[in-house]
């Protein structure tokens, strides 16, 4: 089988619309990365956040090392900031940010899984977890495509 690994999560959607219906087609399976968006889907960063000066997050938020996409899928950090804080109400009773994030990304009949990353134990348990959770309902389907529209879209969509 072949496969391809793309940015795919709540503020690159994009794929969903040029991309999957041709991988539906020829078989192809999709390898989700960047899931969680640099670690800003997680809904634990704010306003103080700080990374270390060798952090992607912290020297690439313009491009200036690599493409500008590969870091919080384009957005600028502010902007993003305040697409999670639209989504916090959005997240179902019982699940994590970073939950719901995945949930939503497993449920395009396209992806074949995703690739979260982890710095402890409990994240990976956390993100493997999500696997198991009921697919979200249509209110909150509508409601996260309303926040990317807002929010991310006008930013990033024609770019990627």
């Amino acid at each position: 089988m072949q496969s391809v690994q793309i940015i795919y999560n709540l503020f690159r959607q994009r794929p969903a619309e040029l991309l999957f219906e041709q991988t539906q087609k020829r078989g192809v399976g999709v390898l989700a990365r960047l899931p969680l968006s640099s670690g800003l889907l997680s809904g634990k960063m704010g306003v103080q956040s700080a990374f270390a000066a060798d952090d992607h997050r912290q020297f690439n938020r313009e491009g200036a090392a690599f493409d500008r996409g590969e870091t919080f899928s384009g957005l600028d950090f502010q902007v993003g900031l305040q697409a999670v804080d639209a989504m916090r109400a959005l997240v179902p009773e019982g699940q994590s940010m970073a939950q719901m994030a995945l949930r939503w990304i497993q449920m395009h009949p396209a992806v074949t899984c995703t690739i979260p990353g982890g710095k402890n134990p409990t994240q990976v348990v956390d993100n493997v977890a999500a696997a198991d959770l009921p697919a979200l309902d249509a209110n909150t389907m509508q409601a996260l495509a309303a926040v990317y529209e807002r929010f991310a879209k006008p930013l990033v969509h024609q770019r990627w």
